[in-house]
């Protein structure tokens, strides 16, 4: 906890943070300007969609009331729900199991597995291009599968997951994270002082993208452009013993049993010097103005021998089941809301990023985060560097696809880092291992027809 902030002061101010969030973004949530009508046939019925309860409150008022104005303009009736991201898993696998649910089912990451039990969604994707201009390569990679000519659902809009480090912190070492070099120099000098690093090797989505991304920056990869699994190779090895002496010499001994909500605790703890998040962490920081917040900086992620890259910590993706009752309604209803992203990243502070660039010009979303009244000026104009030069596709530089999507779900990255940083095996021995399950998986999907 940082000098004059006490836990209860801390707690007191994370109450109120989630309402806070609301207004802490770089503009107001925009109204909803009305969709076209059809002009091939009129729509009716009822149409169903689960999604997320957005980090960002304000974005799920926004959707809800947009939602119930295109629902009008169309003669819907649109009925939303909102559950945490942790339950959308075990719901998607229920609905899919039973073949009825939702019409449309928003997930966070890229739902290749479910490829035979969604529609082809080329025609709704063809749309949203015909208004707004091509597909995003980040959105197009997670959504089709060129083994079979299909996209198996359309991205909305991804989260970009930059570093976050505490400047003031860093300035009293005499270092700034540009490089993977330079985080592991500063690391015990950091931890030594009481504020050590924080990157999860625990079974959950942030550590899984983290480690996914630390890994590209050191060339390791784990398939390539074809698909093929590459995850047994020098690099891979390189990248996992990097990471443990990381730990060993400035990490927090909490990484291994981390859940989705640990980074942020320990950055706003005020305890944390360095994280891979998305920028609610430092939304939340400003919003309950924690009195480290202007010294929350946001960077691409360090260089490494690979180059510097990064992931998405979310893609949103919205598929249609094959069960749908009106499906009409859901590829209109995805057409319009990814034509008309502008309002959904206003909405979202920023949050989302269009994967449909043309909604969104990169440029105009510069301005609107220059624009921000929160210091240092201009923090959050380095997102669209972040999401424009340094974002790819998980699964890169291949596709998402089924194999993949078994690969995050199991936590087989979090677990290879972990078992050499607690000193279980080897680098070479972790690596081997977690590549043979790998096989086994790959070889499952090759033979189903969807790699």
């Amino acid at each position: 906890m940082s000098a004059g902030l006490t836990r209860s002061d801390f707690l007191r101010r994370a109450g109120a943070a989630a309402a806070a969030l609301a207004v802490g973004g770089a503009a107001a949530p925009a109204s909803f300007a009305g969709p076209h009508r059809y002009t091939r046939r009129e729509l009716k019925g009822s149409l169903s969609i689960v999604q997320w309860n957005h980090v960002v409150p304000a974005y799920d008022t926004w959707f809800d009331a947009w939602a119930d104005s295109w629902g009008q303009a169309n003669d819907v009736k649109v009925n939303v729900d909102h559950v945490s991201n942790t339950e959308l898993p075990a719901l998607a696998a229920t609905e899919a199991r039973k073949q009825r649910g939702h019409d449309i089912f928003g997930f966070l990451s890229p739902p290749a597995a479910y490829q035979d039990q969604v529609i082809d969604h080329t025609a709704v994707v063809s749309q949203i291009e015909s208004v707004v201009g091509p597909y995003g390569d980040v959105g197009r990679r997670s959504t089709y599968n060129p083994r079979t000519d299909t996209y198996f659902g359309v991205s909305d809009a991804y989260v970009p997951d930059p570093l976050i480090w505490r400047h003031d912190l860093w300035n009293d070492v005499g270092e700034a994270p540009a490089t993977w070099d330079r985080v592991q120099r500063a690391a015990p000098l950091l931890k030594a002082a009481g504020y050590p690093i924080g990157i999860g090797q625990s079974n959950e989505l942030d550590s899984n993208l983290a480690l996914l991304a630390f890994m590209l920056c050191f060339g390791s990869y784990v398939q390539d452009e074809s698909n093929a699994l590459t995850i047994d190779s020098k690099a891979t090895i390189e990248a996992v013993q990097f990471m443990a002496d990381l730990y060993r010499s400035g990490g927090d001994e909490r990484i291994f049993g981390w859940n989705q909500a640990s980074n942020n605790g320990f950055l706003l703890s005020g305890r944390g010097s360095m994280i891979v998040n998305s920028i609610s962490a430092v939304r939340t920081a400003e919003a309950v103005q924690l009195p480290f917040a202007n010294d929350l900086w946001i960077w691409p992620m360090p260089g490494g021998p690979g180059g510097r890259l990064g992931l998405p910590q979310y893609t949103g993706v919205y598929s249609i089941w094959r069960f749908s009752k009106n499906a009409d309604a859901a590829e209109k209803f995805i057409v319009d809301l990814c034509t008309g992203s502008k309002q959904a990243a206003v909405a979202s502070n920023l949050f989302n990023f269009p994967s449909f660039p043309g909604a969104y010009p990169f440029k105009q979303i510069y301005k609107a985060a220059a624009a921000d009244k929160h210091r240092p000026h201009g923090k959050y104009s380095i997102l669209t560097t972040v999401a424009a030069k340094y974002t790819r596709n998980v699964g890169y530089p291949g596709y998402a696809n089924a194999a993949v999507d078994e690969v995050l779900s199991s936590y087989l990255i979090p677990q290879m880092f972990a078992q050499v940083s607690q000193g279980k095996m080897s680098a070479a021995e972790s690596v081997r291992s977690t590549g043979q399950e790998m096989k086994q998986i790959w070889a499952k999907w090759k033979a189903a027809g969807k790699i």
